[in-house]
Protein backbone atom coordinates (compact mmCIF):
# COMPACT_ATOMS: atom_id res chain seq x y z
CA UNK A 1 0.00 0.00 0.00
CA UNK A 2 0.95 3.08 -0.96
CA UNK A 3 1.82 6.27 1.80
CA UNK A 4 -0.97 8.39 0.12
CA UNK A 5 -4.06 9.43 2.79
CA UNK A 6 -7.01 8.40 1.48
CA UNK A 7 -10.57 10.06 1.12
CA UNK A 8 -13.60 8.36 1.13
CA UNK A 9 -16.61 10.21 -0.56
CA UNK A 10 -19.63 7.93 0.60
CA UNK A 11 -19.71 6.74 4.02
CA UNK A 12 -22.70 5.83 6.29
CA UNK A 13 -22.82 6.96 10.36
CA UNK A 14 -22.93 4.03 11.58
CA UNK A 15 -23.17 4.29 15.60
CA UNK A 16 -25.32 2.94 18.13
CA UNK A 17 -27.67 5.95 17.63
CA UNK A 18 -27.95 6.54 14.13
CA UNK A 19 -28.45 2.79 13.76
CA UNK A 20 -31.40 3.11 16.56
CA UNK A 21 -33.43 5.46 13.98
CA UNK A 22 -33.55 3.09 11.11
CA UNK A 23 -35.64 0.15 10.31
CA UNK A 24 -33.37 -2.80 10.95
CA UNK A 25 -32.01 -4.38 7.60
CA UNK A 26 -29.65 -6.76 9.14
CA UNK A 27 -30.63 -9.59 6.55
CA UNK A 28 -30.22 -8.03 3.34
CA UNK A 29 -27.12 -6.70 4.35
CA UNK A 30 -25.59 -9.39 5.46
CA UNK A 31 -27.26 -12.01 2.71
CA UNK A 32 -27.29 -10.04 -0.16
CA UNK A 33 -24.53 -7.82 0.24
CA UNK A 34 -22.38 -9.48 2.75
CA UNK A 35 -21.37 -7.35 5.44
CA UNK A 36 -20.01 -8.84 8.46
CA UNK A 37 -22.85 -9.61 11.12
CA UNK A 38 -20.69 -8.09 13.74
CA UNK A 39 -21.22 -4.32 11.93
CA UNK A 40 -24.73 -4.51 12.86
CA UNK A 41 -24.12 -4.11 16.41
CA UNK A 42 -22.86 -0.53 15.65
CA UNK A 43 -19.94 1.26 14.95
CA UNK A 44 -18.78 4.29 17.48
CA UNK A 45 -16.56 6.99 15.94
CA UNK A 46 -13.63 5.82 17.86
CA UNK A 47 -14.04 2.00 15.67
CA UNK A 48 -14.38 3.83 12.65
CA UNK A 49 -11.40 5.96 12.96
CA UNK A 50 -9.30 2.53 13.94
CA UNK A 51 -10.62 1.03 11.16
CA UNK A 52 -9.99 3.83 8.51
CA UNK A 53 -6.23 3.99 9.97
CA UNK A 54 -6.01 0.64 8.98
CA UNK A 55 -6.72 0.97 5.86
CA UNK A 56 -5.09 4.33 5.46
CA UNK A 57 -7.86 6.58 4.49
CA UNK A 58 -7.79 9.80 6.31
CA UNK A 59 -11.19 10.76 5.56
CA UNK A 60 -14.19 10.45 5.79
CA UNK A 61 -17.59 11.73 3.71
CA UNK A 62 -20.82 11.26 6.71
CA UNK A 63 -23.94 11.14 4.81
CA UNK A 64 -26.95 12.52 6.38
CA UNK A 65 -28.88 10.14 4.54
CA UNK A 66 -32.47 10.73 3.82
CA UNK A 67 -34.17 7.23 2.73
CA UNK A 68 -37.47 7.83 1.18
CA UNK A 69 -40.65 10.12 2.51
CA UNK A 70 -41.25 9.75 5.98
CA UNK A 71 -44.50 7.74 7.32
CA UNK A 72 -43.68 4.37 5.83
CA UNK A 73 -41.50 2.50 8.08
CA UNK A 74 -39.07 1.31 5.42
CA UNK A 75 -38.18 5.36 5.16
CA UNK A 76 -36.10 7.07 7.94
CA UNK A 77 -33.85 10.27 7.87
CA UNK A 78 -30.72 10.75 9.40
CA UNK A 79 -30.32 14.10 11.35
CA UNK A 80 -28.46 16.39 9.81
CA UNK A 81 -27.06 17.29 13.75
CA UNK A 82 -26.19 13.49 14.41
CA UNK A 83 -23.86 14.25 11.60
CA UNK A 84 -22.69 17.55 12.16
CA UNK A 85 -22.02 16.53 15.82
CA UNK A 86 -19.44 14.22 14.78
CA UNK A 87 -17.98 16.44 12.14
CA UNK A 88 -17.31 18.70 15.45
CA UNK A 89 -15.81 16.37 17.13
CA UNK A 90 -12.98 14.94 14.79
CA UNK A 91 -12.97 17.81 12.27
CA UNK A 92 -10.12 16.57 10.66
CA UNK A 93 -11.33 13.49 9.82
CA UNK A 94 -14.92 13.44 9.05
CA UNK A 95 -17.24 16.03 6.86
CA UNK A 96 -20.55 16.56 6.25
CA UNK A 97 -23.06 15.91 3.30
CA UNK A 98 -26.55 17.15 3.72
CA UNK A 99 -29.14 14.13 2.34
CA UNK A 100 -31.80 15.29 0.07
CA UNK A 101 -36.03 14.30 0.17
CA UNK A 102 -37.54 16.14 -2.95
CA UNK A 103 -41.03 15.50 -1.55
CA UNK A 104 -39.83 18.27 1.02
CA UNK A 105 -39.97 20.95 -1.45
CA UNK A 106 -38.48 24.35 -0.04
CA UNK A 107 -38.21 23.20 3.09
CA UNK A 108 -35.77 20.85 2.40
CA UNK A 109 -33.76 23.39 0.78
CA UNK A 110 -33.62 25.70 3.19
CA UNK A 111 -32.32 22.64 5.34
CA UNK A 112 -29.64 22.09 2.82
CA UNK A 113 -28.81 25.62 2.77
CA UNK A 114 -28.88 25.39 6.59
CA UNK A 115 -26.81 22.63 6.84
CA UNK A 116 -23.74 24.20 4.24
CA UNK A 117 -23.87 27.73 6.22
CA UNK A 118 -24.47 26.75 9.89
CA UNK A 119 -23.17 23.09 9.92
CA UNK A 120 -20.46 23.63 7.42
CA UNK A 121 -21.45 20.51 5.25
CA UNK A 122 -19.54 20.06 1.85
CA UNK A 123 -22.19 19.02 -0.40
CA UNK A 124 -25.54 17.27 -0.84
CA UNK A 125 -26.44 13.29 -1.41
CA UNK A 126 -29.48 11.87 -2.89
CA UNK A 127 -31.21 8.65 -3.96
CA UNK A 128 -33.57 8.63 -6.68
CA UNK A 129 -35.19 5.46 -6.24
CA UNK A 130 -36.00 5.54 -2.94
CA UNK A 131 -38.58 8.15 -4.49
CA UNK A 132 -38.82 7.13 -7.60
CA UNK A 133 -37.88 10.17 -9.41
CA UNK A 134 -35.48 9.93 -12.17
CA UNK A 135 -32.52 12.86 -11.49
CA UNK A 136 -33.60 14.56 -14.46
CA UNK A 137 -37.09 14.82 -12.53
CA UNK A 138 -38.50 18.75 -11.78
CA UNK A 139 -38.55 18.14 -8.41
CA UNK A 140 -34.98 18.23 -7.93
CA UNK A 141 -34.20 21.19 -9.71
CA UNK A 142 -34.67 23.56 -6.58
CA UNK A 143 -31.89 21.67 -4.68
CA UNK A 144 -29.94 21.67 -7.39
CA UNK A 145 -29.87 25.53 -8.30
CA UNK A 146 -29.18 25.77 -4.38
CA UNK A 147 -25.88 24.16 -4.94
CA UNK A 148 -25.04 26.05 -7.51
CA UNK A 149 -25.68 28.91 -5.47
CA UNK A 150 -23.58 27.29 -2.34
CA UNK A 151 -20.86 26.32 -4.74
CA UNK A 152 -21.27 22.78 -3.40
CA UNK A 153 -21.44 19.35 -4.97
CA UNK A 154 -24.51 17.03 -5.23
CA UNK A 155 -23.63 13.49 -5.46
CA UNK A 156 -26.66 10.90 -5.63
CA UNK A 157 -27.03 7.12 -6.48
CA UNK A 158 -26.86 5.78 -10.39
CA UNK A 159 -27.31 2.53 -11.38
CA UNK A 160 -29.62 -0.39 -10.71
CA UNK A 161 -31.34 0.12 -6.87
CA UNK A 162 -31.63 -3.12 -4.68
CA UNK A 163 -35.11 -3.90 -2.76
CA UNK A 164 -33.49 -3.45 0.23
CA UNK A 165 -36.99 -3.55 2.00
CA UNK A 166 -39.59 -6.19 0.68
CA UNK A 167 -42.55 -3.82 1.87
CA UNK A 168 -40.98 -1.36 -0.36
CA UNK A 169 -40.01 -1.84 -3.85
CA UNK A 170 -38.18 0.61 -6.17
CA UNK A 171 -38.08 1.13 -9.30
CA UNK A 172 -34.44 1.73 -10.45
CA UNK A 173 -35.06 5.19 -11.91
CA UNK A 174 -31.00 6.00 -11.82
CA UNK A 175 -30.33 5.93 -15.08
CA UNK A 176 -26.16 7.84 -15.55
CA UNK A 177 -28.35 9.49 -19.31
CA UNK A 178 -30.80 11.21 -17.26
CA UNK A 179 -27.75 12.83 -15.90
CA UNK A 180 -27.33 14.51 -19.61
CA UNK A 181 -30.63 17.25 -19.32
CA UNK A 182 -29.20 17.69 -15.20
CA UNK A 183 -25.79 18.92 -16.74
CA UNK A 184 -26.95 20.55 -19.70
CA UNK A 185 -29.52 22.74 -17.43
CA UNK A 186 -26.85 23.38 -14.57
CA UNK A 187 -23.42 23.55 -16.37
CA UNK A 188 -22.05 24.81 -13.34
CA UNK A 189 -23.28 22.15 -11.20
CA UNK A 190 -20.70 19.66 -10.01
CA UNK A 191 -22.12 16.35 -10.22
CA UNK A 192 -20.96 13.33 -8.77
CA UNK A 193 -23.06 9.77 -10.14
CA UNK A 194 -22.10 7.54 -7.18
CA UNK A 195 -22.20 3.41 -7.42
CA UNK A 196 -20.71 3.33 -10.50
CA UNK A 197 -23.57 3.26 -12.49
CA UNK A 198 -23.58 -0.49 -12.79
CA UNK A 199 -25.25 -2.44 -14.72
CA UNK A 200 -24.96 1.09 -16.98
CA UNK A 201 -21.36 1.92 -16.56
CA UNK A 202 -21.01 2.84 -20.08
CA UNK A 203 -23.48 5.09 -19.66
CA UNK A 204 -22.13 6.91 -17.25
CA UNK A 205 -18.83 6.75 -18.43
CA UNK A 206 -19.86 8.45 -20.85
CA UNK A 207 -21.58 11.50 -19.04
CA UNK A 208 -18.35 11.91 -16.70
CA UNK A 209 -16.23 12.44 -20.55
CA UNK A 210 -18.79 14.80 -22.26
CA UNK A 211 -19.38 17.42 -18.97
CA UNK A 212 -16.67 19.06 -17.15
CA UNK A 213 -18.84 18.95 -13.98
CA UNK A 214 -19.94 15.25 -13.89
CA UNK A 215 -17.43 12.73 -11.99
CA UNK A 216 -17.83 9.16 -10.80
CA UNK A 217 -18.33 7.49 -7.18
CA UNK A 218 -16.66 4.09 -7.03
CA UNK A 219 -18.49 3.64 -3.91
CA UNK A 220 -20.46 0.18 -3.27
CA UNK A 221 -18.81 -2.57 -5.59
CA UNK A 222 -15.78 -4.51 -5.00
CA UNK A 223 -12.68 -3.27 -7.07
CA UNK A 224 -12.11 -6.77 -8.54
CA UNK A 225 -15.65 -6.83 -9.59
CA UNK A 226 -15.91 -3.12 -11.37
CA UNK A 227 -16.05 -4.10 -15.24
CA UNK A 228 -13.00 -3.38 -17.19
CA UNK A 229 -14.50 0.10 -19.47
CA UNK A 230 -14.58 1.81 -15.86
CA UNK A 231 -10.97 0.35 -14.66
CA UNK A 232 -9.44 1.55 -18.09
CA UNK A 233 -11.34 5.01 -17.41
CA UNK A 234 -9.64 5.70 -14.20
CA UNK A 235 -6.27 4.92 -15.67
CA UNK A 236 -6.50 6.93 -18.69
CA UNK A 237 -8.68 9.40 -19.95
CA UNK A 238 -10.88 9.59 -16.97
CA UNK A 239 -8.28 9.88 -14.42
CA UNK A 240 -9.65 13.10 -13.67
CA UNK A 241 -12.97 12.24 -13.12
CA UNK A 242 -13.05 9.47 -10.83
CA UNK A 243 -13.77 9.30 -6.86
CA UNK A 244 -13.07 6.82 -4.11
CA UNK A 245 -15.56 5.40 -1.80
CA UNK A 246 -16.95 2.65 -0.03
CA UNK A 247 -20.01 3.14 1.03
CA UNK A 248 -19.62 1.51 3.88
CA UNK A 249 -20.20 -0.45 5.69
CA UNK A 250 -21.86 -1.89 1.87
CA UNK A 251 -17.41 -2.33 1.48
CA UNK A 252 -15.37 -2.66 4.45
CA UNK A 253 -12.26 0.41 4.05
CA UNK A 254 -9.28 -2.59 4.31
CA UNK A 255 -10.57 -5.26 1.67
CA UNK A 256 -11.22 -2.12 -0.69
CA UNK A 257 -8.06 -0.80 -0.47
CA UNK A 258 -6.35 -3.84 -1.26
CA UNK A 259 -8.49 -4.73 -4.04
CA UNK A 260 -7.38 -1.48 -5.43
CA UNK A 261 -3.96 -1.99 -4.48
CA UNK A 262 -4.29 -5.30 -6.61
CA UNK A 263 -5.45 -3.04 -9.83
CA UNK A 264 -1.88 -1.79 -10.54
CA UNK A 265 -2.01 1.64 -11.30
CA UNK A 266 0.43 3.74 -11.15
CA UNK A 267 1.13 6.53 -8.66
CA UNK A 268 -0.41 9.29 -10.69
CA UNK A 269 -3.40 7.45 -10.89
CA UNK A 270 -3.84 6.27 -7.42
CA UNK A 271 -3.11 10.03 -5.92
CA UNK A 272 -6.00 11.33 -8.37
CA UNK A 273 -8.38 8.79 -7.36
CA UNK A 274 -7.83 8.20 -4.07
CA UNK A 275 -7.43 12.04 -2.76
CA UNK A 276 -6.73 14.87 -5.27
CA UNK A 277 -10.17 14.42 -7.12
CA UNK A 278 -11.55 14.52 -4.26
CA UNK A 279 -9.30 17.10 -2.71
CA UNK A 280 -9.81 19.71 -5.98
CA UNK A 281 -13.66 18.92 -6.04
CA UNK A 282 -14.43 19.69 -2.69
CA UNK A 283 -12.42 22.68 -2.51
CA UNK A 284 -10.56 20.70 0.81
CA UNK A 285 -7.57 22.44 0.67
CA UNK A 286 -9.34 26.07 1.15
CA UNK A 287 -11.20 24.55 4.26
Amino acid sequence: MSGIKAIDTVVNIWTPEALAGRPDRTGFYTEKMRVKAETFAGVTHKQMLERMDRAGIEKSFLIAAKVGQIGHPACYHVPYRLVADAVQAHPDRFLGLAGLDPTEGMTGVRELEHAVREYGFIGAHFYPHWFELAPDHAKWYPFYAKCVELDVPIQLQVGQSMVYDPRYPRRSVGRPICLDAVACDFPELKIVGIHVGIPWTDEMIAMAWKHANVYIGSDAHSPKYWPPSFVHFIRSFGKTKVLFGTDFPVLDFERTMAEIDALGFSDEVRALFLRDNAVRLYKLDQR
